[in-house]
C-alpha cells in the first residue's frame, strides 16, 4: 500500500471567486484526501482577485477570502486552507508560519491550472506536479522558446494536461521539451448524486460560458486559433430552433445586441453570475439542468487536443447527458450513450433528437460514464502513480 503523504494543492479559487473554479479546487483537495494523503488547499499566486460582481479586479480580497472560506468548509476542510494576500502581506486560513512549514516538510504540491510561479520556498517540495487545464498556450510558448514558460515548466517535476491527444499524428500541437502526461478532471462522485428533478426542472439544456474571450488568440502552423467560443456557438445558431429543444446559456462578458440576436434565435440567455455565484449555486443549476449544450474553445477544437472540461464531468456526475463540441477526445472516451461530441449544427439536431427519445436510458449512461472515466479515486490515483507518490 502506498504510504500516506503531504500534498499540496496550488489554485486559485479565491482569486476567481465562481462556483466551477471552487468545484474544481474541491475535487482535487478532497479526491486526494480520500486516497488516505494528508491534504491541504493553498492559494499562493500574489495576483490580484477578480470580483465577479464588477467583472474587474479588486483591491480589497475579502470577496475572494470569504467565497474560499464557504468552499473550503462545505467540504470539510475548514481548517485545511490558505489564502496569501500578497497585497496586504498577510495570510487568511492559516497562519504564515503554518504556511511557510508546509512548504517544508510537504511531499509534494500540485500546481493545477499552473496558476502559481514557483518561487525558492516552493522548491522545498520534492514532488511538483504542473496540472495544465487549458492546454496549447504553454505548448505553444514552448515552440517559440519563450524565456517565463520555459521557467515556470522547468521548476516542476513532472507535467500533466487534459489535453489525451497531445503530440499525436492528429492533433496540431507538438509537445516539445517537456513530457506530458495525459490526465483527465477528476470528480468527486459523492458530490454529485443525480436527483429527481423538481416541478419545472429539467426542460432546458444548459451550460456555463463566457462569451468572448480576447487578447489570447496564437498562430499555430501559419493559421490563427481563436481562444473563444462566441464563433463556435454562431455556428450553431439555429439549434434551439431547429431541435425544438430549449437552451440556455448563462454568460459572461455578451453585449446586449448579440443577447437579442441570440434570443431571436430561440436561445435562452441568463447572467453567469446567477448560476455560480458559489459552489452550491453551481450545484442546483446543474441539477435542475435537462443536460448539457455546449461547444468549446476554438483553440482546442480546430487543434484537436482531445480536451475535455471539468465542468462537463460535473454534468455527467449528476446525471445529465452531455452534448458537447468535438475536440478529438472521442478516441479516449465512449460517445453514443449519455456523452456525445457533434462537430455540425445538423449533428446537434440528431443527438438531441436521441437523447430526448430516451431520456432516462441516457441519464443513467451518463453518470456511468463519469463512474468509469472520470471518479477522483481512479483518476487522481494514476496521476499519483505517475508522480512517483
Amino acid at each position: 500500500m502506498s504510504r500516506r503523504r503531504r500534498i499540496l494543492v496550488l489554485h486559485l479559487a479565491g482569486q476567481y471567486p465562481m462556483g466551477g473554479i471552487g468545484w474544481q479546487a474541491i475535487h482535487h483537495v478532497v479526491g486526494l484526501a480520500r486516497l488516505g494523503h494528508d491534504v491541504y488547499y493553498v492559494e499562493d499566486s500574489t495576483a490580484q482577485p477578480y470580483d465577479p460582481r464588477t467583472r474587474g479586479i479588486a483591491e480589497d480580497t475579502t470577496y475572494g477570502v470569504e467565497f474560499l472560506r464557504r468552499t473550503m468548509e462545505r467540504c470539510g476542510l475548514g481548517d485545511r486552507w490558505v489564502y496569501r494576500d500578497a497585497t496586504g502581506d498577510r495570510c487568511h486560513g492559516l497562519s504564515r508560519e503554518r504556511l511557510e512549514r508546509l512548504y517544508r516538510e510537504s511531499d509534494a504540491l500540485f500546481n493545477v491550472c499552473g496558476t502559481t510561479w514557483l518561487r525558492e520556498e516552493h522548491l522545498h517540495c520534492p514532488v511538483r506536479v504542473y496540472l495544465q487545464t487549458d492546454p496549447v498556450h504553454d505548448q505553444v510558448r514552448v515552440m517559440e522558446n519563450d524565456p517565463s514558460t520555459l521557467a515556470t515548466l522547468e521548476a516542476h517535476t513532472h507535467h500533466f494536461t487534459y489535453a489525451e491527444n497531445l503530440g499525436q499524428p492528429d492533433c496540431l500541437v507538438p509537445c516539445l521539451k517537456f513530457d506530458w502526461q495525459p490526465t483527465r478532471p477528476p470528480v468527486v462522485l459523492d458530490f454529485w448524486t443525480p436527483q429527481a428533478p423538481g416541478p419545472g426542472q429539467a426542460e432546458c439544456f444548459t451550460t456555463v460560458a463566457t462569451w468572448k474571450n480576447l487578447g489570447k488568440d496564437l498562430r499555430v502552423g501559419g493559421g490563427t486559433y481563436r481562444w473563444s467560443k462566441h464563433e463556435n456557438f454562431l455556428r450553431v445558431i439555429d439549434l434551439p430552433h431547429r431541435a425544438s429543444q430549449p437552451i440556455e446559456l448563462a454568460l459572461e462578458n455578451i453585449d446586449a445586441a448579440t443577447s437579442d440576436r441570440l434570443r431571436a434565435k430561440g436561445w435562452r440567455i441568463t447572467d453567469a453570475l446567477s448560476k455560480s455565484r458559489d459552489t452550491e449555486a453551481y450545484r442546483d443549476h446543474i441539477h435542475a439542468s435537462r443536460g448539457e449544450f455546449t461547444v468549446s474553445k476554438d483553440l482546442v477544437v480546430r487543434t484537436r487536443t482531445g480536451w475535455f472540461s471539468d465542468r462537463s464531468v460535473c454534468y455527467l456526475a449528476a446525471g445529465k447527458p452531455v452534448v458537447t463540441q468535438e475536440t478529438g477526445f472521442s478516441k479516449f472516451l465512449p460517445t453514443g450513450r449519455g456523452l456525445f461530441a457533434f462537430s455540425t449544427e445538423d449533428e446537434a439536431v440528431s443527438i438531441l433528437s436521441e437523447i430526448n427519445g430516451d431520456y432516462a436510458a441516457h441519464c443513467r449512461a451518463a453518470r456511468d460514464v463519469a463512474r468509469a472515466h472520470f471518479d477522483s479515486d481512479r483518476v487522481l490515483a494514476d496521476l499519483c502513480r505517475q508522480a512517483g507518490l
